[in-house]
């Protein structure tokens, strides 16, 4: 069925494009065979909107993998500041203009469950832009031809409308819907099952409020409030899969272009270390590595795994020429894996740190509460079952299973970056503790031998710039709200 799925929505998806502006004058170069707005369903929008929101999230992920050293560019480059255009375009272009039809037509219709879907997807959307650019446009965003110039929305104000959509979606979910409309197989992650859906709205809303606590703005027991209703099982992931026909873009990107003798990406040292025991050295004997780390890198054959030190011209950190590169079949690495957004996994992480925090731990602090002991090894276990790799040894070894008094934030924090791989929230993470090797154990900014960055370098990059379409067609706007590449963002400011 997934292959079906994935045809249907690259149909689809040229028609949106054209469907996404009413006005007369976008109507020229229209071609005489497209849909009109009023022609479309709902469900024939909503996998196209899915879609390009999942493709979002990855354009993000290759804006900023690099920063938080899940990879770098062939043989170790890390990479200068970026503008992640691609997202902007997924969110502006294919995202936003049509969640905003499927809404009107949920309220014509009297289809709240459905309105409440596109209601989630907004708030992902939004979401991820402005954790990526800060000030976004968004109250005007979707006007079209009628406002070409759009102001930019603060990050605050976002933020408040994050919690606002979510909350709507909430109250439809929990409410009857007596309509006869269904998304079936339109919904490309649950088949229209809305109890999935509103778990899902309960776990973006605390992967949200948990990015305020430590502004001070949400108190982390409001997280732990929330996450009593968020996802319970590996059954509720939020993951779109790819088939033969309509191919995984990590698999053509990493694997098919290196085998091609194009550029692509190598595993970056800190990811490695975090996984081969050289930042958390393993103490039972019995394992050498991370169970998951041969899903996501292959060596060569070689003994042991070495990541490239991000801006190191291909050394390992023991100065020795690294060897870890994606896996031709991987996780993520494969013709039909899937684009992953949010997780079973990452709620219980989520939670171990929103009840670490609410203990009174620090960064520095060591032992917590059972809460945020269980719910680590919770996401542990979690993490091996969707990887679906035997993870008994790894919680049983004295590195991992260090107990309520040994817990540390940096326990909590490796495992959800590990569990994370190829997921843009990491970047949220990094830049919430302040790209803490505290936190991050073993974590060193990029090395200047190889490194793409004339300007900055020796500082951390905590946003992208706007891309230069909007500077552009929207330049008074964006040059009002553009900041350094080097400057936090509202929620990463004192």
């Amino acid at each position: 069925m997934k292959k079906k799925y994935l045809k249907s929505v690259m149909v689809t998806a040229i028609v949106v494009l054209f469907a996404a502006c009413s006005d007369d004058y976008y109507d020229v170069n229209t071609p005489s065979n497209t849909a009109t707005v009023d022609e479309l369903r709902m469900q024939d929008l909503m996998g196209p909107v899915i879609l390009s929101t999942m493709q979002g999230q990855r354009s993000a992920e290759l804006a900023f993998g690099n920063y938080v050293q899940n990879f770098v560019s062939t043989g170790g480059g890390a990479i200068g500041q970026t503008t992640a255009s691609g997202l902007w375009s997924q969110v502006y272009l294919n995202v936003l203009p049509n969640v905003k039809i499927i809404k009107d037509k949920a309220i014509e219709s009297n289809a709240p469950h459905i309105g409440a879907v596109a209601d989630i997807l907004t708030a992902i959307n939004i979401g991820i832009a402005t954790d990526t650019w800060d000030n976004i446009p968004f109250s005007e965003a979707s006007e079209g031809p009628d406002n070409n110039f759009p102001t930019f929305d603060t990050q605050e104000s976002v933020y408040d409308q994050i919690f606002a959509v979510l909350d709507n979606a909430i109250a439809a979910l929990e409410a009857p819907d007596n309509s006869s409309f269904t998304l079936g197989d339109s919904d490309l992650v649950y088949g229209g099952d809305m109890e999935k859906w509103l778990r899902t709205a309960y776990t973006i809303k605390a992967r949200y409020q948990l990015h305020l606590v430590n502004k001070g703005i949400i108190p982390a027991s409001d997280v732990l409030t929330t996450l009593e209703g968020a996802y319970t099982s590996t059954e509720d992931d939020f993951q779109v899969f790819f088939d033969e026909r309509n191919i995984n873009p990590w698999y053509s990107a990493e694997v098919l272009a290196r085998a091609t003798g194009n550029l692509s990406n190598d595993i970056a040292s800190q990811l490695v270390s975090s996984m081969n025991g050289d930042n958390y050295p393993f103490e039972g004997g019995v394992i050498t590595i991370d169970p998951r780390l041969p899903l996501f890198a292959e060596n060569g054959g070689e003994d042991e795994y070495k990541g490239f030190v991000s801006g190191s011209a291909g050394l390992a950190p023991d100065g020795s020429e690294a060897n870890s590169r994606f896996r031709t079949d991987g996780y993520y690495t494969s013709i039909d894996s899937p684009l992953m957004l949010i997780s079973y996994a990452e709620a219980k992480f989520i939670e171990a740190e929103a009840a670490f925090l609410a203990n009174g731990g620090t960064t520095t602090s060591v032992g917590s509460n059972t809460v945020a002991y269980t719910a680590y090894l919770e996401g542990i276990q979690a993490s091996m079952d969707m990887y679906g790799v035997d993870g008994t040894d790894y919680l049983a070894d004295g590195a991992i299973a260090v107990g309520e008094a040994g817990l540390m934030l940096n326990h909590i924090m490796k495992e959800k970056y590990i569990h994370n791989f190829l997921n843009p929230e990491t970047f949220v993470d990094f830049r919430r503790y302040d790209f803490s090797d505290e936190v991050f154990v073993g974590l060193q900014i990029r090395q200047e031998e190889a490194s793409d960055d004339s300007d900055f370098f020796g500082q951390w990059f905590r946003r992208a710039e706007y891309p230069a379409s909007e500077l552009n067609r929207n330049e008074a706007n964006v040059l009002a709200n553009q900041e350094l590449p080097i400057v936090p963002v509202w929620w990463d400011r004192d």
